[in-house]
């Protein structure tokens, strides 16, 4: 395990508002340009080219949707203060940020809305030894203290003691084929109240369709829409989605679904938005498993959708 990197000195980022230009028209009001710099969005003359803009404006696009949940959750935490039925955490608001990558976000997170709190904690999970450490090298650069990024998957982050044992808000961008569920899947545990996920080349459920199609065409006509191999990849990334959206529904969520950007952007342009609400949804469970008999998909009871086993 690599131990956290300590910081030394306070952020030391550029607000993009001493910057103009028709360049920076994508940046928000404040906006470190040292970071988006050093994240390659921007050149060293503050410059940024099409593919750049594109990222930018998704990141920006998607912190629009977090700044609303973590203003709430700032709301509750100091109500919480008052009201003693109300949990809450010493160390401010927890932020858990799964396929992490380069951790555009979680940087982004922590520039616009934790830098100029004296609170709260970003965790990035991302298997790529390299880009965390990478990560640890920018935040102790940046000075952004409270931003701590380990080298583990999905579930190894679930289990690890040097997470906390509540999350906040769970988050989850373009985090490939069963990377989103495993992002559940820790939400779930880590009773996250809320999680926002933007699921990225959904693979998974394909290839099962794909495995038994040859069956399924003879059982029903529904298997035609999974016939041509075009048709299963765009179904099983609908489909996908769907039981995801279920089965948060069915493990007490309640469930938004919405365009990031504009396709012209992302072609992964599917935002999921769940706010924990601590009823479950019977309906949305049986439908679940419904679809997974339809589809011949059961065996994702007892991987995907443990919870849902287990508790009916």
């Amino acid at each position: 395990m690599i131990a956290p990197v300590r910081m030394r000195r306070p952020a030391s980022g550029t607000p993009a508002a001493r910057f103009s230009g028709p360049d920076l028209a994508d940046l928000r009001p404040g906006q470190s340009l040292e970071l988006l710099q050093e994240l390659h969005i921007l050149t060293v003359d503050g410059r940024i080219n099409q593919d750049s803009r594109r990222k930018l404006k998704q990141v920006n696009h998607l912190y629009g949707f977090i700044e609303k949940i973590l203003l709430e959750l700032s709301s509750a935490a100091t109500v919480s203060q008052v009201s003693p039925g109300v949990a809450a955490t010493a160390a401010g608001l927890t932020v858990a940020d799964h396929g992490a990558g380069k951790s555009y976000l979680g940087f982004i997170l922590y520039d616009l809305f934790f830098r100029s709190r004296a609170t709260g904690w970003i965790y990035g999970v991302e298997t790529r030894l390299e880009l965390v450490q990478k990560s640890q090298v920018l935040a102790a650069r940046l000075g952004f203290e409270r931003m701590t990024f380990f080298p583990l998957r999905v579930c190894e982050a679930a289990a690890s003691d040097e997470m906390p044992a509540h999350i906040d808000l769970v988050t989850a961008l373009h985090a490939c084929d069963t990377a989103t569920d495993d992002a559940i899947a820790f939400g779930l545990r880590k009773k996250a109240r809320f999680m926002v996920l933007v699921p990225c080349c959904q693979a998974e459920l394909a290839r099962m369709l794909n495995a038994s199609k040859a069956l399924s065409l003879r059982k029903t006509p529904l298997a035609e829409l999974w016939r041509h191999p075009v048709h299963t990849r765009e179904l099983g990334s609908q489909l996908s989605n769907v039981l995801r959206c279920l089965y948060l529904e069915a493990c007490g969520y309640e469930v938004t679904v919405t365009e990031l950007v504009g396709w012209e952007h992302s072609m992964k342009n599917e935002l999921i938005l769940a706010r924990h609400s601590g009823k479950c949804n019977v309906v949305a469970g049986t439908r679940l498993r419904a679809l997974l008999e339809q589809f011949g998909l059961q065996q994702l009871l007892q991987t995907r959708y443990q919870w849902l086993a287990q508790s009916h």
